[in-house]
């Protein structure tokens, strides 16, 4: 009866253990989805190769804050920059047709990459409720880092910013709670 009773709350520990996750999706997911239920997009632009991709992954995107703020506003799209995937978007096809799979490491960069203006890894890339280009956010977050621009976007406070200067009182004033 002991050895029942420790598999039951090993089970039980076990379960609750298991970390939440950001619900990804790919880029056409999240733009079926937007037909359905109008949400902002947050897009990881990463390559297999790169390290700070890589700390995203694991010190990041793994943050309590950041994956339930991520699941609640925004659909979660994880895009390889240089990956062989097609992409339907405004009316478009984007493909990587050079991809090689058999390359390990640097490949060749994928046509929406380079339509989204990223030119380097990682990119955070927001979109509005109607997938038109908000930001791309260039290199590596920490959750603190990161909640700004999850925020900021988020909640439509961008919109009011139409200067440098607007922007520098929002960061001085922005009182994080990741």
């Amino acid at each position: 009866m002991h050895k029942i009773t420790t598999l039951i709350l090993l089970f039980f520990a076990t379960g609750l253990l298991q970390a939440q996750e950001i619900n990804w999706m790919s880029m056409n997911e999240a733009l079926e989805a937007q037909k359905e239920e109008p949400k902002k997009i947050f897009m990881d632009a990463y390559t297999t190769w790169c390290g700070p991709c890589k700390m995203l992954d694991r010190n990041t995107f793994t943050n309590e804050d950041v994956i339930e703020y991520v699941n609640e506003n925004y659909y979660a799209v994880k895009f390889n920059a240089e990956g062989d995937e097609e992409i339907n978007f405004n009316d478009k096809k984007f493909s990587n047709p050079n991809f090689d799979p058999k390359k390990k490491g640097r490949n060749t960069t994928h046509q929406f990459t380079a339509a989204l203006g990223v030119r380097g890894y990682p990119t955070l890339v927001f979109f509005d409720e109607e997938a038109n280009l908000i930001a791309p956010i260039t290199g590596y977050r920490t959750p603190q880092q990161l909640e700004i621009y999850l925020k900021l976007f988020g909640t439509n406070d961008y919109k009011k910013m139409t200067t440098k200067k607007a922007f520098a009182e929002y960061q001085e004033n922005f009182e994080g709670t990741f």
